[in-house]
């Protein structure tokens, strides 16, 4: 089975630093069912491809499942022998695919390039083709599942065979995914998809499958509009299961707003979530703050933007984050197609990364990093301050991020874990208090810190925020 990666970025062959497989050479890949191979059929300035081809031994594919205690996977009747041996596995992209681009493009996954750190961070343009691909639902589906992702779809049905129309429609599509995006991004949806397209895994689903599909899908699954097919798919059907990743999605805020939901049932009337306790927060520090032109940084899909867009105090709202996908989720939300002209006007999108200065970051009142800061390498933090509090610099900045102390109160939070997947760190109090108060020396601004949500007495509260106020003292 087969599956191309290409970009047009230039220079082209830089997909060679974000797979961390040289174009010029030839990779392979021992795996249990077979061998890996990734190769580059075209390595130029303008145009590169990163072909990986999985050759697929039945013998070693037969001899792994028996040593799964006997459990039989999905890919053959447990009563037809043969058919452990004779089918369409080497053949069609499944499950046996998605292992092996997680073995083979490991660092890409996570998003890592040590010579281009910037890059594995920005969207590119790419194309993923996938020649035989088993599709349960055909070309519909394949539709369904990517667009919402941001890619653009051409699925094209295979045919078993035009001189015996009696065997029926073919199960197979040749896929075609155009679109941009990070690369890590196009590498997570294809882990999850391709066994959800084909809705059958050559291994044993166990629990730990749940926490592999939520960290995976993190930024991405929750809002996707067929959440529940994937996860009843990828988790092959078991229901205890499935309902219990679908109950997790549910408990998480949206995209742009990572956490876990705090829900209260010894109360008459519903509280409000958490997350929306953090929207109205801010909504509050930049009333108080008399800020009329506001930045969204990192916006996601817009959930804050939504409530700033309601307030007519807010002369200019601006909203920005690295992913277009976040940013057409947001344009949605708001429905800026059918706002009235002077509505519209009031607000902008911007594609822009919050650790490269920005010019069109000037100038403005007020900035918010809502849940934005704990989901960057702590590395990369004094770029995103310095784009912020040094060469941005508004008036007010208001930051909210998860108190990590308040974490042993989600029981659904295993013990050590962080609240979201994507979440490279989360803070305790004191690790906060002290990130602001040297964000407040170096760049001369004066901050207050308080919480958001109801506070535990030894814990403190679940979302930490700090409103920062630019003094001038200590202005370089």
């Amino acid at each position: 089975m087969l599956l191309t990666l290409t970009t047009t970025h230039r220079p082209a062959t830089d997909l060679g630093h974000l797979l961390v497989k040289h174009p010029g050479r030839t990779h392979a890949f021992d795996l249990p069912a077979g061998t890996a191979h990734v190769f580059y059929p075209q390595a130029e300035d303008a145009r590169c491809t990163a072909a990986l081809l999985l050759e697929v031994d039945p013998t070693k594919l037969a001899a792994a499942r028996g040593r799964g205690r006997g459990r039989q996977s999905t890919t053959a009747p447990a009563d037809f022998t043969l058919g452990r041996y004779v089918n369409d596995r080497p053949y069609a992209a499944s499950s046996l695919l998605a292992s092996a681009l997680s073995r083979v493009y490991r660092s890409a996954l996570r998003g890592d390039s040590r010579e281009r750190p910037e890059l594995a961070a920005t969207p590119i343009p790419l194309e993923v083709r996938v020649p035989v691909l088993r599709c349960r639902g055909g070309a519909e589906v394949a539709t369904r599942l990517f667009t919402p992702l941001g890619w653009r779809v051409t699925a094209t049905p295979i045919a078993l065979d035009e001189g015996y129309p009696q065997w029926g429609e073919s199960p197979y599509l040749d896929l075609t995914l155009t679109g941009t995006l990070r690369v890590a991004e196009a590498l997570h949806h294809l882990y999850v998809m391709l066994p959800v397209l084909d809705d059958a895994k050559h291994y044993w689903v166990t629990p730990d499958e749940v926490d592999k599909l939520l960290r995976v899908g993190a930024g991405w699954l929750a809002d996707h509009p067929e959440r529940a097919l994937i996860v009843r798919r990828y988790l092959a059907h078991r229901r205890a299961l499935a309902a219990h990743a679908l109950e997790r999605l549910a408990a998480q805020c949206p995209t742009d707003e990572p956490g876990t939901e705090e829900e209260t049932t010894d109360q008459p009337t519903p509280r409000a979530s958490l997350a929306a306790q953090r929207r109205e927060a801010v909504h509050a520090a930049l009333v108080e703050a008399g800020a009329q032109r506001v930045l969204d940084l990192g916006c996601g899909s817009g959930a804050l933007l939504a409530t700033l867009i309601g307030d007519r105090r807010f002369t200019e709202i601006v909203g920005t984050d690295v992913s277009t996908r976040a940013l057409d989720l947001a344009a949605r939300r708001l429905r800026l197609d059918r706002l009235p002209e002077r509505q519209r006007n009031r607000v902008t999108l911007h594609q822009s990364a919050l650790t490269y200065r920005d010019e069109r970051l000037r100038g403005y009142d007020a900035a918010v990093l809502m849940e934005v800061v704990e989901h960057l390498d702590p590395p990369r933090l004094p770029a995103l301050e310095d784009t912020v509090f040094g060469h941005a610099r508004p008036t007010t900045v208001v930051v909210t991020t998860p108190n990590v102390e308040y974490n042993v109160r989600y029981e659904g939070l295993s013990p050590g874990a962080f609240r979201h997947g994507d979440h490279r760190f989360e803070w305790t109090r004191a690790e906060f208090a002290g990130w602001v108060d040297r964000v407040c020396t170096t760049y001369g601004y004066s901050a207050v810190v308080r919480g958001i949500g109801d506070a535990d007495p030894g814990l403190g509260a679940p979302t930490q925020l700090a409103v920062f106020t630019f003094s001038r003292r200590g202005d370089g």
